[in-house]
């Protein structure tokens, strides 16, 4: 019969690179598909000043410090087509999701990191009011 020798196991715990962190970014974004309109709408946006596009197998992160700003017709020529064909609708097509404030214009959409800053943009007054 064999006697069972008990060995101690000392394990390290790592720190979790997924924890909260409430502090602000300052950051906004969004993520695109990666198929042939998303590849273009990556490209005008990388040429902004402040803007950082990371291509990742299955998608498109499109991230900036404070505002960006995805102007249609810049991305209407890029794809090679007539102005106005690139819009708000389009963009939502080929978008999966975002981070920040987002405002549609006729010819635009504007991201904004800070919700005071697209308050700001749209005369929406932030201050509370009594009732």
């Amino acid at each position: 019969m064999t006697a069972y020798k008990s060995t101690e196991t000392s394990y390290k715990t790592t720190e979790s690179s997924y924890k909260s962190d409430n502090t602000p970014s300052n950051r906004c974004g969004f993520t695109l598909m990666n198929n042939q309109v998303g590849v273009v709408v990556a490209d005008v946006m990388g040429r902004a000043p402040g803007v950082k596009v990371t291509h990742l197998p299955s998608m498109i992160r499109v991230d900036a410090d404070n505002k960006m700003e995805v102007v249609y017709d810049e991305v209407s020529e890029a794809l090679g087509e007539e102005q106005g064909y690139f819009d708000a609708a389009e963009f939502e097509e080929n978008m999966s999701t975002h981070y920040g404030r987002m405002i549609h214009e006729d010819d635009r959409t504007i991201m904004f990191a800070n919700p005071e800053d697209a308050a700001e943009f749209i005369g929406f007054d932030l201050t509370a009011g009594s009732r």
